[in-house]
C-alpha cells in the first residue's frame, strides 16, 4: 500500500513556525495549486492545500521561503477523527524550493 502526495504550487503566505511545549517545532503552509483544466469562464481554478511541516523542514522553509514562492511538497495524507468529523492533512516529508517570486518578476 502507498500513501504519497506530490504537489507543486505557490505559497499563499510567508511560512511561520511555532515551538510546542515539548520543544518540537511545527509549521503550516498553504499551497495554491492550479487545476489542469479550465472552468466554464475559461479560467483555471485553484486548490488551497494546507500542509504541516515538522522540525528542520519547518525551520528551513520559514527561513528561505516567502509568499508567492514556488515549492514542491512530497508527503503523506494523515486523517484524524475529531468529534466524529474526519480531518485530512498533508504531512510534508520533503519541501523543495523551486523558484523565488522576486526572481520571477
Amino acid at each position: 500500500m502507498l500513501n504519497q502526495v506530490v504537489m507543486v504550487g505557490r505559497l499563499l503566505e510567508k511560512p511561520e513556525i511555532k515551538e510546542l511545549e515539548n520543544g518540537k517545532k511545527v509549521g503550516t503552509i498553504t499551497l495554491i495549486v492550479p487545476r489542469c483544466y479550465k472552468n466554464e469562464d475559461g479560467e483555471y481554478e485553484k486548490d488551497f492545500i494546507d500542509c504541516m511541516l515538522w522540525s528542520g523542514i519547518a525551520e528551513n522553509t520559514a527561513e528561505y521561503c516567502n509568499k508567492g514562492d514556488v515549492v514542491g511538497v512530497k508527503g503523506r495524507i494523515e486523517t484524524t477523527i475529531i468529534d466524529k468529523v474526519k480531518h485530512s492533512n498533508v504531512i510534508a516529508e520533503k519541501v523543495t524550493f523551486l523558484s523565488n517570486k522576486v526572481k520571477d518578476e
